[in-house]
């Protein structure tokens, strides 16, 4: 049986201003159809569009370039049957729960009483009877999001369009609330026909979803449209499901990761703009000192690594392409393995960890060649930290560019390559004679 589209997205495309002149493409060419009685979850590392899609479609931002449809409708703006939750609760402090959840009815200009009536059966639905009249100042977390999800729901959304909603969460609320939510859902006691969550969590996307779409990056498009036929209710350690959790692994490291970088890009396939992950040495250490465990060997199933890790996908990914761009691992089919420096760099001491971090640095990164260049080249061997990001914000947004510096003043100063002084914002060398 055909079922009907709810949504659908035609070469859309959103180009931000800031970077090169022509602005910085975030998505592009994406393509999606959202369909009567499914539930799709977007996955995809940060930063690769998956919130800012979801916000185009909630009509909340336009689109440079392309078709948005809700119900062969353009959406222009915000959408009545559309209805949203966000990752970071957004409610408003000074109203309570009622009050924040009537907002959406108030703007739809419902009469008060209909409006009490229908706020105070969301609250009831999500479990929330007896704090109408709490602040948001004295509800825990999980509390917090289900005043979130009353308030999307109040509205009788047909589609519910959910942003990371359960990752500000700790994994026992989250279970529970996930759990309560796809109840709601299978039970038909909301009226929402089509889900759409945007999700880090791989195993939180296998439970939920019909549907699996992982984005690329620079810019975001949709790579990959896996079905999960499994039945509900699903168990997270039956075989089935975990085979589907490592193809959503081998899809992610081949995919955004492997065309940036793990497994494919070398360094000469970089430039001094290349953004480079968030990932902090002292992470990177961690992780390659947990693959030199016994259990390990120097090589592991990504899977097994997030795991034991307690690692999300947001959280995972940054550390191995870091790993890769310094040489000190490689990721393929769904696994990593510490290359030979990786596995030496593991197994040492402090000083001679400092001495290989400086070497992979100044073969492997760019950035932190051209920051040691200025430095030398300057007669105080000292530069302004913003000499560096102004050339950054040529190829990078500002916020992107901020967080690459930060990166490479980390990897950096570890390797004791040049320093940093924070009140000054000024990098300087360790040692002028670069001995």
């Amino acid at each position: 049986m055909d079922h009907e589209t709810m949504m659908l997205a035609h070469d859309v495309r959103k180009v931000f201003r800031g970077g090169d002149a022509g602005g910085r493409p975030v998505l592009e060419d994406v393509n999606f159809t959202l369909k009567d009685g499914e539930i799709v979850a977007c996955l995809g590392k940060s930063g690769s569009g998956k919130s800012t899609f979801l916000r185009i479609l909630a009509g909340l931002i336009p689109a440079t370039g392309g078709d948005v449809t809700y119900k062969g409708a353009p959406i222009t703006g915000p959408v009545n049957g559309v209805g949203m939750v966000f990752q970071s609760f957004a409610l408003f402090p000074w109203l309570t729960v009622l009050g924040n959840v009537e907002l959406g009815l108030e703007a739809q200009k419902v009469p008060p009483g209909e409006r009490r009536k229908r706020a105070l059966a969301a609250i009831d639905l999500i479990g929330l009877d007896g704090f109408e009249s709490a602040y948001p100042k004295e509800l825990s977390g999980g509390m917090r999001q289900r005043v979130g999800f009353a308030r999307a729901l109040v509205i009788e959304p047909e589609v519910l369009l959910l942003d990371e909603p359960f990752s500000a969460l700790d994994v026992l609320t989250a279970e529970t609330l996930r759990g309560d939510l796809t109840d709601l859902w299978l039970d038909k006691r909301i009226p929402t026909r089509s889900i759409l969550v945007v999700s880090h969590n791989i195993e939180e996307a296998v439970e939920m979803a019909d549907r699996i779409i992982i984005f690329s990056s620079n810019p975001g498009r949709i790579e990959v449209d896996l079905p999960v036929t499994l039945p509900r209710p699903r168990d997270w350690n039956s075989p089935d499901f975990r085979r589907i959790v490592d193809e959503v692994y081998l899809h992610l490291t081949t995919g955004h990761i492997g065309k940036r970088g793990v497994g494919g890009a070398k360094p000469d396939q970089i430039s001094v703009g290349y953004r480079l992950p968030d990932a902090p040495v002292q992470q990177l250490s961690g992780l390659m000192e947990t693959l030199v465990e016994p259990q390990f060997q120097g090589r592991a199933d990504l899977p097994v690594l997030a795991d034991y890790q307690n690692l999300g996908a947001d959280d995972l990914f940054p550390l191995l392409e870091a790993l890769h761009l310094l040489g000190f691992a490689t990721v393929a089919g769904g696994d990593v393995e510490l290359t030979p420096v990786g596995r030496t760099y593991a197994e040492a001491d402090i000083l001679q960890r400092k001495q290989i971090l400086g070497d992979q640095l100044m073969k492997q990164i760019p950035l932190a060649v051209h920051i040691r260049k200025v430095l030398e080249e300057r007669p105080n061997h000292r530069a302004p930290a913003a000499r560096f990001l102004s050339e950054l914000e040529d190829h990078l947004s500002e916020e992107d560019a901020a967080a690459v510096l930060d990166t490479v003043i980390n990897w950096g100063r570890h390797a004791e390559r040049f320093a940093y002084d924070y009140d000054t914002e000024t990098l300087a060398l360790e040692d002028p004679e670069g001995t």
